[in-house]
């Protein structure tokens, strides 16, 4: 889950390819602009589409609370080794 606002948006490609490298299922963005930002990451992550397992699911969740979104997250039936966690950049 990310956390915004981030402190520096020049981070967010190296956050995504993170996610990518960890097998992150779920991105889930909550705060102000997290619809605009929960699209940049949907570019950061297809690209120019040429490559297919280049993947995760994202959300946003404007005017939802912290707990609500842990919560979805938490419930996200997930593909990957590890917990839930709240990220900010």
């Amino acid at each position: 889950m990310l956390e915004l606002p981030m402190s520096d948006a020049a981070l967010l490609p190296a956050f995504v390819e993170r996610c990518l490298a960890e097998n992150v299922s779920l991105i889930a963005v909550i705060g102000e602009g997290c619809e605009g930002i929960e699209d940049e990451i949907d570019w950061l992550i297809v690209g120019d589409g040429s490559d297919p397992s280049r993947f995760i699911t994202t959300s946003s969740h404007p005017g939802e609370t912290l707990d609500q979104v842990v919560e979805f997250a938490t419930a996200w039936r997930v593909t990957a080794d590890g917990p839930t966690q709240i990220i900010r950049i």
